[in-house]
């Protein structure tokens, strides 16, 4: 079992609070954290029909036999028992006692706003990050990384990614999205999250995702608000600062998994990659979602964003001690200081915003420190700068 970086942060807020609410895909470990975690405590799981219907048809009954905590896995199927734990936790408000799971964000989230609001840590656990399973692969090169993905039960079971990624496509992206919406056209909605697949690292244009579709605008914002919802996509919004510049105003486009982006593209073997013509967006998607993680795992509070006028681009801007940490992504094998120009030309648009240092991420095994403050990284030890750069602010 492969232990995850955020098993120390949930012990830790299971300190303070009461409950934890943990969110995330499914298939990302939630389940086998909140175990591990939590091992002297009963497991419910309310995907069980019968189980299910005893929380619903009984929920003070349900609760009280599960009163000194429990694991409450997918919470999202019986939202109603979140107005019944809140009277228990408030009566006897003694840290650590339960740990609940979801796997569809959105809907969660509001019960838990609702019900819970200051009595739950919240954390997202996303699949396996780089530094969490690269000493279990020490051969895999980067494009077995990009092919693989980093759902954790490839690994564990030893699956073969692309019949994993269509399994993982057909039990768990369809079924949760018929749950959530009433989809009338699973061929139009296969087709839409297959575009989506291909613009990976491109700003988001819903009306041109409708039109290749073949769906209304209306129709491609809510299928990609469901996708936010089921953990598959997610948008990086764009930095803005008051100045008067033609700036991109829409999200980019990104996949909490790139071996699904992959497979979603039609890559069924690991040596279509290295030609491939989205190789370069696919090496920029794991490296954002390295960073993600790297925030969710260590429950940062930190915004990201990218930066584009018409004159720059910076592929992501991290909130770091109050300054702007700008990073760069190339997936370029040779070092070379030209990868730092984009980080340059934001340091003199914005010279009051910007942390003192920067980052540039490739796909090389040189690690370097500039003059200048840039740290060239190799993408497989990003989490290292980026922990050294959360000691120095502290």
């Amino acid at each position: 079992m492969q232990k995850r970086i955020m098993e120390k942060t949930l012990r830790a807020l299971l300190k303070k609070y009461p409950v934890a609410t943990l969110t995330g895909p499914r298939q990302s470990g939630k389940t086998t954290l909140s175990r591990r975690v939590f091992a002297g405590k009963p497991y419910v799981n309310l995907e069980a029909p019968n189980v299910r219907r005893f929380a619903q048809e009984d929920p003070e009954a349900f609760l009280a036999e599960n009163k000194d905590g429990a694991v409450f896995d997918e919470i999202q199927n019986t939202p109603e028992l979140l107005s019944y734990l809140m009277p228990i936790v408030d009566d006897s408000p003694r840290t650590g006692r339960f740990i609940l799971t979801g796997s569809r964000q959105f809907p969660l989230m509001e019960g838990v706003s609702q019900s819970l609001a200051g009595r739950t840590a919240i954390l997202r656990l996303l699949p396996f990050s780089l530094d969490e399973i690269k000493d279990a692969r020490p051969n895999f090169s980067t494009d077995d990384w990009l092919f693989t993905g980093f759902y954790p039960r490839i690994y564990e079971a030893g699956l073969d990614p692309s019949q994993a990624h269509a399994d993982y496509y057909a039990t768990c992206v369809e079924r949760d999205i018929r749950q959530l919406a009433n989809l009338k056209n699973l061929t139009l909605f296969d087709r839409f999250v297959r575009l989506c697949a291909g613009r990976v690292g491109q700003v988001l244009n819903l009306n041109n995702l409708a039109s290749d579709t073949g769906i209304s605008h209306p129709t491609a914002r809510e299928w990609f608000s469901l996708l936010e919802a089921a953990f598959i996509v997610c948008a990086m919004p764009p930095f803005f600062s008051n100045v008067s510049k033609r700036l991109t105003k829409s999200p980019k486009l990104y996949f909490y998994d790139t071996g699904l982006a992959v497979w979603l593209c039609g890559v069924t073997d690991v040596r279509q990659l290295a030609a491939h013509p989205l190789r370069g967006a696919f090496f920029e998607n794991m490296a954002v979602g390295e960073v993600i993680k790297h925030n969710y795992n260590h429950a940062l509070n930190r915004q990201i964003h990218f930066y584009r006028d018409s004159n720059c681009e910076v592929d992501l801007l991290w909130l770091a001690g109050g300054k702007l940490i700008p990073v760069e992504i190339k997936s370029a094998q040779t070092f070379s200081t030209d990868y730092g120009k984009g980080i340059r030309y934001f340091r003199r648009e914005f010279p009051a915003l910007c942390h003192e240092s920067a980052i540039v991420v490739y796909d090389g095994t040189v690690s370097r420190k500039t003059s200048d403050g840039i740290h060239y990284c190799p993408l497989g030890k990003l989490a290292t700068t980026l922990l050294r750069l959360d000691k120095q602010d502290g």
